[in-house]
């Protein structure tokens, strides 16, 4: 029975899920209307996260990665590099296009943090399921205040579900947290109020 409820935990806290709904919030927040903020969701999945998904779907049916969220550090790194690249181009694409830049700062966060996770990774794995969670959380609590901390709650959530099914040790679960909360703050920070 644990182990149902950590997997289902898991798919419904899974990053693209998060990302989705945390770009659909940033959206809303920072347009003038429903319209505008559905072009931006629009927009930045299609440029950040369908590519993405999409490529690591073409891996794992070719045989290249054993799963969509691969446990195995060493094809982690090609979801990495995937990742970033997209993102990076994401980001270049949001700045031209004068994208709200609650948006631009996330971009910018998750390419910081993917970066970082990257070179972690060639020695150690990082849970990205927390990391993204815990990241997402804190950029909603910047962005609408202390309200959108009841997303916290999610963070050791998504740690016990990734610990129960051994996909992750308390330290990866901790770590994850912890960088992205710090790179999260690193970023928009500096962006929003300097």
């Amino acid at each position: 029975m644990k182990e149902r409820i950590a997997n289902l935990v898991s798919t419904i806290l899974n990053p693209f899920l998060v990302s989705l709904t945390v770009v659909l919030l940033l959206s809303l927040a920072s347009t003038a209307t429903t319209l505008e903020a559905i072009k931006w969701v629009v927009v930045a999945l299609a440029i950040g996260e369908l590519p993405v998904f999409s490529v690591i779907f073409y891996l794992v049916r070719r045989g290249r990665l054993d799963a969509i969220f691969t446990t195995v550090r060493q094809q982690r790194t090609k979801i990495y590099i995937v990742g970033n690249l997209f993102c990076a181009i994401g980001l270049a694409v949001l700045i031209c296009f004068r994208a709200p830049l609650v948006l631009v700062a996330a971009f910018a966060a998750v390419l910081v943090a993917g970066i970082l996770f990257m070179f972690i990774n060639l020695r150690w794995k990082i849970s990205l399921h927390v990391a993204f969670v815990a990241g997402a959380a804190t950029a909603l609590v910047i962005v609408l205040g202390w309200i959108a901390g009841v997303g916290m709650a999610l963070v050791p959530v998504i740690a016990w579900a990734r610990i129960e099914l051994k996909h992750h040790s308390p330290a990866e679960a901790a770590t994850g947290a912890l960088l992205a909360i710090f790179t999260v703050l690193a970023v928009f920070c500096p962006l929003l109020l300097g």
